[in-house]
């Protein structure tokens, strides 16, 4: 129960520094001047849901592979968040074309970094709090 517990806060934390990044990147204007329009504002409301499914994400540590690489299994599993923000979520929720093509051509790059900042944050929360 404790292993869930951690994984769960440590995905939390991960999102925190996820969406604090997509923020400051908007608000800094490196995505606009990439042509991407991802420009959030800093709310509970965008943030709340970014913590929980951080959190809920934060679970797949629990897989157990590359256990002594932890920085390179957040690296791997970030790429599933990923790939549900690029191919279902940017599609069929958001309406912005798949992989998000519709918010600029760059929008696939930033959302790999913008989840590799979560897996990152994640694994190296997991592996100090042990």
């Amino acid at each position: 129960m404790k292993k869930l517990l951690l994984f769960f806060a440590a995905g939390c934390l991960g999102a925190l520094g996820n969406s604090i990044t997509v923020w400051q990147f908007g608000q800094l204007g490196i995505t606009s001047t990439w042509g991407v329009s991802i420009d959030p504002s800093f709310s509970p409301a965008w943030l709340y849901p970014r913590i929980v499914w951080g959190g809920l994400w934060g679970f797949l540590f629990i897989l157990p592979i590359l256990q002594s690489r932890l920085l390179l299994k957040g690296t791997i599993l970030s790429l599933f968040p990923t790939a549900v923000m690029l191919f279902i979520v940017f599609p069929y929720q958001a309406n912005k074309g798949i992989a998000g093509i519709e918010l600029g051509l760059m929008t696939p790059v930033f959302v790999i970094f913008f989840n590799w900042v979560w897996g990152i944050i994640t694994a190296i929360t997991i592996k100090y709090a042990k």
